[in-house]
């Protein structure tokens, strides 16, 4: 091998020995309440996205693309669609190599509350924790939409012989209120961090944009495992991260702020927290156009997932007046579009459209059924639907708001208890 290759191949088996001895804790027992009843029966990180997937499926993949092999989900809120999906889709790992996805649901294991914050969640399950012996915690939320190589991150923390290092992306101060937001100096030390604070502080010269938390920390096992407890023992705390572990470890200890940005250019990369129903909606529908900014066809850095086996899509009738066709869309296995338009949407697996009816700008997840001579627009259409023969959605919007949930943005919610409330109505 060459001196050149050498010098390539050094920094990745760096990388590759940090993620090695890396456990990666991602937090996924929220409820999700911004996505109204699109969790009703399930959590967020179980809520389906982008076709096939389910949104935790980007913190496992990216976990698994990075060489983090020892993987530890903590669940609580409504945990059985991801328990389930977990089980049949990421059970591959080989235990006898010490790889593993291990799922851990709530348990009171230090009394008879359930987890109280994102810290609390943590140290209720410390002892799970330590049993792994890991150099390094990477601590995940799972609820987030994006693609990333920790690798690059461990080792910054390492580098910059840090206690804890927070992943970081730049938003707009508009919306930095909804985010745990960061001031930093030139080294990237973290000087103060305010938790959805209303009057965000901007970047140094740059008065538009503010730093936000991407809900995503490194830390030194044994350093976690002492301000845990010392959260713990604090009756005043809230057990979170971002409004008490964070906050108060920045006086005395290095914490770093990582830029979630192209190692290479620098360029802002691909992150959304799809945490409202107008998010959700956008960042689906954002797939379908031409060059989006998440590339989910990337074969360098696949999403991995289960997904059950089906037939390929089916487009049926070629009449003048009857033409099964999806223009500008992505449309899922098991799906058969009969006579029917479908444009500017996204349909998950196993969707049937039948006879004469429009589709445009339409979400629609798993196993609906849509009937004939419908006409859908600007909608999310929550899984199991069952949409009657000639309803009306997106047209008028008063009347959607009386049996739908519709949004500030104008994107109606439709789940399979609204329809049956209407026609028990009817």
């Amino acid at each position: 091998m060459s001196t050149e290759q050498q010098r390539m191949f050094a920094p990745r088996r760096y990388l590759s020995r940090l993620t090695r001895g890396t456990l990666a804790v991602i937090m996924a027992g929220g409820r999700g309440e911004r996505l109204k009843h699109l969790t009703e029966d399930r959590c967020k990180p179980a809520t389906p996205f982008g076709g096939k997937f389910r949104i935790i499926d980007f913190a496992l993949s990216n976990c698994v693309n990075s060489g983090i092999r020892q993987i530890s989900v903590l669940t609580q809120y409504k945990a059985h669609s991801l328990i389930q999906h977990i089980q049949r889709g990421w059970g591959y790992l080989r235990g006898e190599f010490g790889e593993f996805v291990e799922i851990i649901p709530a348990q009171q294991r230090r009394g008879s509350d359930w987890y109280q914050g994102t810290a609390d969640a943590l140290w209720q399950n410390m002892d799970l924790i330590r049993a792994h012996r890991p150099l390094h915690v990477l601590v995940l939320a799972g609820d987030h939409i994006y693609k990333m190589d920790y690798g690059p991150m461990i080792g910054f923390h390492v580098e910059k012989e840090a206690d804890i290092t927070v992943g970081v992306v730049e938003v707009p101060v508009s919306r930095a209120r909804e985010f745990g937001v960061l001031a930093v100096d030139e080294s990237n030390r973290v000087l103060n961090f305010l938790e959805k604070p209303r009057d965000p502080p901007p970047m140094p010269g740059r008065p538009d944009v503010a730093l936000a938390s991407m809900g995503i920390y490194v830390f030194n096992p044994r350093l976690l495992e002492r301000l845990l407890r010392a959260d713990a023992e604090d009756p005043a705390s809230a057990h979170d991260f971002g409004k008490n572990i964070i906050p108060d470890a920045i006086d005395k200890l290095r914490v770093f702020a990582y830029p979630f940005e192209d190692v290479r250019t620098k360029a802002q990369n691909y992150w959304r927290d799809v945490g409202t129903v107008d998010a959700y909606y956008d960042a689906n529908l954002e797939l379908v156009t031409v060059s989006p900014e998440l590339n989910i066809y990337d074969e360098q850095w696949p999403i991995w997932t289960y997904q059950e086996q089906l037939p390929p899509a089916k487009f049926v009738f070629d009449d003048p007046d009857r033409r099964g066709a999806a223009l500008d869309s992505m449309v899922s296995g098991g799906c058969i579009i009969s006579g029917s338009r479908v444009a500017k949407s996204l349909l998950f697996s196993n969707v049937r459209v039948h006879d004469y009816s429009q589709i445009e700008g339409a979400v629609i997840l798993p196993r609906v059924r849509v009937g004939e001579r419908c006409v859908i627009r600007r909608a999310i259409i929550d899984e199991g639907s069952l949409i009657p023969d000639g309803m009306q959605i997106g047209v008028d919007p008063q009347a959607d708001r009386e049996r739908f949930y519709v949004t500030e943005n104008g994107v109606t919610l439709v789940t399979p208890a609204m329809l049956r409330a209407g026609q028990r109505q009817g």
